[in-house]
Order: structure tokens, then C-alpha cells, then sequence
């Protein structure tokens, strides 16, 4: 289990209705990156390998990935 204690949560500046309907992202612990609802910050977390976060960032920029038809 990744220890979470540390994580400093982010929201993007994108974000909808005040950023209630978005995820947050922790990117300062050390070997991984957490993501989680901002909905429900005491749920259940995603954590990534900053390698895999990167790769998904890339994707995701280049409009790598989309939502199938």
C-alpha cells in the first residue's frame, strides 16, 4: 500500500463547477503519482509509476486517447 500521509493534492485550473467534478492529482511523492475523485477525497485512490503518468499525459495531449463511438 502507498503511503498517502504526504500527498499535496492538485485540481487543474480546467475544472468544472469550481472543480467538483474532477480528479486530483498528487505529483510530489516520491515513485508514484496519485489520482483520486475530487468528489470523494477519502475514496478510493489510482496510484501510477511516474513513467506510466507521463506516457498517459503524452497520449492524452496529443488526443491519443478518445472515447469510442
Amino acid at each position: 500500500m502507498v503511503d498517502l500521509s504526504g500527498a499535496v493534492w492538485r485540481k487543474s485550473t480546467r475544472s468544472s463547477n469550481g472543480g467538483s467534478t474532477c480528479v486530483e492529482v498528487a505529483t510530489n511523492l516520491a515513485d508514484v503519482v496519485a489520482v483520486r475523485d475530487s468528489k470523494d477525497r477519502g475514496g478510493p485512490v489510482l496510484a501510477f509509476g511516474p513513467a506510466a503518468w507521463t506516457g498517459f499525459l503524452a497520449a492524452a495531449t496529443t488526443g491519443a486517447l478518445h472515447a469510442p463511438d
